[in-house]
């Protein structure tokens, strides 16, 4: 089959690798219909997160189960099936308690030995601790599968920032970051009921989409400048939930100055460079809380799901370029000069 791997820095190839198949009697096989390239691929891309030479790529992807493993009970082959970025057993205490990040048992795909959703097909290991059954109908309904698609990551993602910020009716949020996290984000706060919401972006593209999802306001400052603006909109007072989407110190330094006193901070921003934008002493004497981290999606998938299938929250627009397999070096090209916001790929 075809697959992208990557090979150093700014390197990213398509190429013929050798077919996945059943190793464990609870693995499956899946073959992918939809799948995308992340922000976080892009580290990879920048040569900022080591890879191994021909490492494979690619975490946010759903298909149909071409070949199941004698014990999976879950699914069959015909199935279609989202997967979140992370697989997981499903078994264990931390997974018993949501975590499924935590899982011992558990990995990223792409990771050294495993295959990357970019690619035609993937092996997922522990299928039925993993993967979400969809409606089979979804397979034949192009928009619909674009929206679910994004459970695999970023909407589950945005939600677990909002839920670590915490995010009620009623409450204000701002939200630092417009990539498709960023924007996710603001659905999630909308969706818990925020009563305004605040967007930090400066591509009116970008925030456009965050002004569909539910966002009340704009503020296209940056650092320093962004601070005064929020505070100005609320009165001189921060925002009760700051979402924190980018993970460089600018962005966490922003979110912090935007919290008002007492409020939260939910980060999902992949650090790089964040931990030296907080100041503890700060965040002390003004009782900020910080919650967050790598987003479990397994477990948000049966939340947010029915309202994917009915349209209650739609994310598709996240995805603005759509490409072919072959494509994917120029959809990572495209991402890293910021012409495109999220890349979509149709193997």
């Amino acid at each position: 089959m075809r697959a992208t791997v990557i090979h150093a820095p700014h390197d990213i190839r398509v190429q013929e690798v050798p077919d996945p198949t059943v190793q464990q009697p609870t693995d499956v096989v899946l073959r992918v219909l939809r799948a995308c390239i992340c922000g976080s691929d892009l580290w990879a891309y920048r040569g900022e997160s080591a890879r191994q030479p021909g490492q494979r790529i690619g975490h946010e992807f759903l298909g149909i189960v071409e070949e199941a493993g004698s014990e999976v009970v879950g699914f069959a082959v015909g199935d279609l099936v989202v997967a979140p970025f992370v697989w997981s057993d499903g078994t264990c205490a931390y997974c018993a308690e949501g975590l499924t990040t935590s899982c011992p048992q558990g990995g990223f795909w792409g990771s050294v030995g495993s295959d990357g959703g970019q690619g035609e097909a993937v092996r997922v290991p522990f299928a039925d601790g993993t993967l979400v059954k969809l409606p089979a109908a979804a397979a034949f309904d192009d928009h619909l599968l674009t929206a679910l698609l994004a459970l695999s990551d970023v909407l589950g993602t945005g939600h677990h920032a909002a839920v670590g910020a915490g995010v009620k009716p009623g409450t204000t949020v701002a939200v630092v970051g417009d990539g498709a996290v960023g924007l996710c984000g603001v659905m999630a706060a909308k969706r818990l009921g925020a009563e305004r919401i605040i967007a930090l972006g400066r591509h009116q593209e970008r925030t456009d989409i965050a002004r569909t999802f539910g966002a009340t306001d704009v503020v296209a400052e940056r650092g320093e400048a962004a601070v005064e603006a929020v505070r100005e909109l609320l009165g001189g007072e921060g925002a009760h939930a700051v979402i924190e989407a980018v993970g460089t110190e600018q962005s966490m330094r922003t979110a912090v100055g935007i919290t008002r006193d007492g409020g939260s901070i939910g980060y999902v921003g992949v650090p790089h460079g964040s931990g030296t934008g907080l100041d503890l002493g700060v965040m002390f004497g003004r009782n900020i809380a910080l919650r967050g981290g790598v987003a479990p999606v397994r477990t948000y998938i049966p939340e947010l799901l029915p309202d994917v299938l009915s349209g209650t929250i739609d994310p598709s627009p996240v995805f603005d370029l759509t490409i072919g397999l072959d494509d994917v070096p120029a959809g990572y090209k495209a991402m890293d000069n910021r012409t495109a916001l999220k890349v979509l790929i149709k193997p």
